[in-house]
């Protein structure tokens, strides 16, 4: 059997800033809590199939820090997962995405920001958890100031094979 390797970029949340946010995925996802911190997911693995030209975008340009606003928590996947979805537009979001996957002819498709608090892989949510959710305070605005490329080979942990700073 063949193990799988994952390559993605990511945002991740600064730890001063998800200290609620990995708190409740501590508690509720600790599967998922233990393969990857919290983070925004900037291109899905689908999308990077030029992973070379990918780097280079990433390499060649100094990006900008940005702004992702978000809102309440919702259930998704027949209600087993929670997430804090994108409020608003978060233009520069979709910025950094067009910069990033500039010149590659893979699958794009319009992503909305998002953290996962609970991934319905394994995870599942009950109306008692995401009551409890719902009345934590969760960061209504975040500031991201490094884009990293990932890694996750097979079930394992995902490791940061690279990061760029932003300005």
């Amino acid at each position: 059997m063949t193990r799988q390797t994952r390559k993605q970029i990511t945002l991740f949340i600064e730890p001063e800033i998800a200290r609620t946010i990995e708190r409740v995925r501590q508690k509720y996802n600790p599967v998922q809590y233990a393969l990857i911190d919290s983070h925004v997911t900037l291109c899905r693995e689908d999308e990077i199939v030029q992973f070379e030209q990918v780097l280079t975008n990433i390499r060649k340009q100094r990006f900008k820090s940005i702004f992702i606003d978000f809102g309440p928590v919702v259930r998704f996947s027949e209600g087993k997962g929670v997430m804090i979805p994108e409020s608003g537009e978060n233009e520069s979001f979709h910025a950094l995405r067009q910069a990033v996957l500039a010149g590659i002819d893979a699958c794009t498709r319009l992503l909305a920001p998002h953290i996962t608090l609970m991934h319905p892989r394994n995870a599942t949510c009950t109306d008692e958890i995401f009551a409890d959710m719902e009345s934590e305070i969760f960061p209504k605005r975040i500031l991201f100031r490094k884009i990293s490329v990932i890694e996750q080979y097979g079930t394992d942990p995902w490791q940061i094979l690279y990061e760029s700073d932003t300005v």
